[in-house]
C-alpha cells in the first residue's frame, strides 16, 4: 500500500488494521509525517510538532501490538490537538504573541484522556488568536488556507484541525466550539464537526465554569471516525462543575437509526440569521433530495427571540472574565477581536447579564418545544460560502451591514444558546463549488441519537448525486503558499522551555 493510500484510510479502518497487524503504527506515523511535509506548506494547518516523541510513542504502540496487549480505542493513531489545549512539553501558543513561547508541563484533562486512549500526538493545529473569530489566522503562525482553495478561509476557530483532516495529514484531530468553532470549519472544509452537549467533555479552562456556551468536541472525516475520538474525550472531572458521569464507550460507534422513521424539521435561517440568497438556494436543493429519506420533512418557524443580543452579552461577559488583566496591561499585544469583545463586555451592566440569562432560558425552552413533534432540526451550517482568509470576517449581506464581526455566524450561535448537540455534516458543494455543510441538531442531551442520525444520513447521501462529502484536489496542494505566513509578526520561539504557567483560564 502506498503512503497516499494509507493516509487516506478512515481512522476507524486504520485502527482496525493496526489491531490485525496489517499496518504498523510506525509505518502509519511516517506516512503522515511525509504527507504533512508535502501538503502543510499549502494550507498551514499543522503548527508546532513533536516528531521525536511521536516516533517513540509509535514504536511503543507497535511493541504493544506485537505483544498481544489489549489496545485502547485510538491506539497508534497520529493525532492533532487544537492549539487552544495545553499539551505537555509541546508549544501551546493559543495563537497569541503573549504565549508564543509557552510550553506547558502538563496535558489538560481532555488531552490526557486522548493520550490514554493510545493517540500519538504529532502536533498542534492552527487557530485564530485565543480562538476568537472564525478565520484561523494569527500573528504567531499565520493563516490556514482552505483545502479546496488555499486563498480562502478554512473557518475557525478549529480551522487547522479541519484542514488537516480534509487533506489526510492526520486521521484524528480535536476541536472546541463556542459560537460555531467546530461546526464552521467542518462546513468550510468538507468534514464532520460535532458540538456535544455541555458537560459531556470536561472543560477545565473555562473561567466561568457554570456557563455552558464553550465546549470541547471531536472532528472527523466521517461520523464513525468522529465517534471513535468522542468516546475517548467523554467523562467528568472535578475542574468542570457542568461535567457529569457518562459511559464514553457507549459512543464509540454510531447508534443505529432508521431514517425512514424520523420526523425532521428544517429551517433556512433559524428565524433570522444572515443567510446568503445563494446558500438558501443550495439548501432548498438539498431539502428536495433529502425528502424521500424521512417520514416527514417539514419547514418550521423558529422562535429566535433576541438571540443576537443575548449571545452578545453572554459571550462578552466571558471575555471580560478572562481578559481583564491582558487588556489593562498588554492591550497592544491583543488582536482586534479580543479587544472588541472585551470592550463590549466592559460597557454592560449586571442588568444586561441578568436579562441575557433569562432570554437564553426562554430561547432554550421555546426550541425544545419543536421536539414534541420532531426528532431533528436541520438547516445550513453556515450562511455564506468560504471567503478570502485575508478578509477578517463578513461584514455585510446584500449591501446591508451586519451587527459585528461574528454576526455572520448566527446560524451556529443560536444553537449554542439552546445547548442542543449539533453536527455539521458534509453535503456536497455550494454554488461556488466549495463544501456545503448541513447542521443537524438533536434533542437536548441527545448526543447518541443525533450522531446516529447523522451517520445514517451520511451513508444515504453517498447514493444521491451531489450529496456526498466532497474531496479536495490533492495534486493542487503540493505548491507552498508563502502568503499564508505573511501576517506573522511574532513568530513562535521553537526552542522555548517547559513552563508551568501562566496560561489562559478561558477561551
Amino acid at each position: 500500500m502506498s503512503n497516499k493510500e494509507l493516509v487516506s484510510l478512515s481512522a476507524v479502518e486504520m485502527r482496525r488494521r493496526i489491531g490485525t497487524k496489517e499496518i504498523s503504527p510506525v509505518e502509519l506515523l511516517e506516512a503522515c509525517l511525509d504527507h504533512i511535509a508535502a501538503v502543510n506548506p499549502a494550507v498551514n494547518a499543522v503548527t508546532a510538532m513533536a516528531v521525536k516523541r511521536a516516533r517513540q510513542e509509535a514504536k511503543a504502540a507497535e511493541t504493544a501490538v506485537r505483544r498481544g496487549e489489549e489496545l485502547p480505542l485510538l491506539h497508534g493513531l497520529p493525532t492533532g490537538i487544537k492549539d487552544l489545549e495545553e499539551t505537555r512539553d509541546l508549544l501551546t501558543t493559543y495563537g497569541s504573541p503573549l504565549y508564543r513561547d509557552y510550553v506547558p508541563n502538563y496535558d489538560n484533562v481532555m488531552v490526557s484522556r486522548v493520550r490514554a486512549a493510545g493517540a500519538v500526538v504529532v502536533g498542534k493545529t492552527n487557530v485564530p488568536e485565543f480562538g476568537a473569530g472564525s478565520n484561523s489566522r494569527n500573528p504567531v503562525w499565520g493563516a490556514t488556507g482552505n483545502p479546496f482553495n488555499p486563498s480562502l478561509n478554512a473557518g475557525g476557530s478549529s480551522g487547522g484541525s479541519a484542514a488537516a483532516l480534509a487533506t489526510d495529514m492526520l486521521p484524528v484531530c480535536t476541536g472546541s466550539d463556542t459560537g460555531g468553532s467546530l461546526r464552521n470549519p467542518a462546513s468550510f472544509c468538507g468534514i464532520v464537526g460535532f458540538r456535544p452537549s455541555p458537560g459531556m467533555v470536561a472543560v477545565e479552562r473555562r473561567a466561568m465554569g457554570w456557563t455552558p456556551i464553550s465546549v470541547l468536541g471531536p472532528m472527523g472525516r466521517s461520523v464513525a471516525d468522529l465517534c471513535l475520538l468522542y468516546a475517548t474525550q467523554i467523562g467528568p472531572d472535578d475542574s468542570d462543575p457542568l461535567s457529569f458521569p457518562v459511559d464514553g464507550a457507549a459512543f464509540a460507534e454510531p447508534w443505529p437509526v432508521d431514517l425512514g422513521s424520523l420526523r425532521v424539521a428544517y429551517t433556512e435561517d433559524y428565524g433570522g440569521a444572515p443567510v446568503d440568497p445563494e446558500i438558501r438556494k443550495v439548501f432548498r436543493d438539498r431539502i428536495k433530495k433529502m425528502k424521500p429519506l424521512f417520514a416527514r420533512l417539514d419547514k418550521v418557524d423558529v422562535d429566535y427571540g433576541e438571540a443576537d443580543r443575548c449571545f452578545d452579552v453572554i459571550r462578552a461577559v466571558n471575555f471580560l472574565s478572562r481578559y481583564q488583566n491582558d487588556y489593562e496591561n498588554n492591550r497592544k499585544m491583543l488582536g482586534p477581536n479580543i479587544i472588541a469583545n472585551y470592550e463590549l463586555g466592559a460597557k454592560m451592566s449586571l442588568k444586561d447579564f441578568a436579562w441575557a440569562h433569562g432570554e437564553q432560558t426562554r430561547i432554550f425552552r421555546a426550541f425544545q418545544d419543536i421536539y414534541k413533534d420532531y426528532d431533528l432540526v436541520i438547516g445550513p451550517t453556515v450562511g455564506f460560502s468560504p471567503f478570502p482568509w485575508k478578509q477578517l470576517y463578513i461584514d455585510e449581506m446584500n449591501g446591508k451591514k451586519l451587527r459585528n464581526y461574528y454576526h455572520w455566524m448566527a446560524t451556529k450561535y443560536f444553537i449554542t444558546l439552546t445547548s442542543n448537540p449539533a453536527v455539521s455534516l458534509p453535503c456536497g458543494v455550494d454554488h461556488k463549488k466549495m463544501p456545503f455543510g448541513l447542521q443537524v441538531v438533536g434533542r437536548f442531551r441527545g448526543d447518541g441519537e443525533v450522531l446516529g442520525a447523522a451517520h445514517a444520513m451520511e451513508q444515504a447521501f453517498k447514493a444521491i448525486p451531489g450529496m456526498a462529502r466532497p474531496l479536495p484536489d490533492m495534486a493542487k496542494l503540493r505548491k507552498p503558499r508563502p502568503d499564508l505566513k505573511s501576517i506573522v509578526t511574532h513568530p513562535p520561539k521553537l526552542n522555548a522551555k517547559t513552563s508551568n504557567g501562566p496560561a489562559p483560564a478561558a477561551l
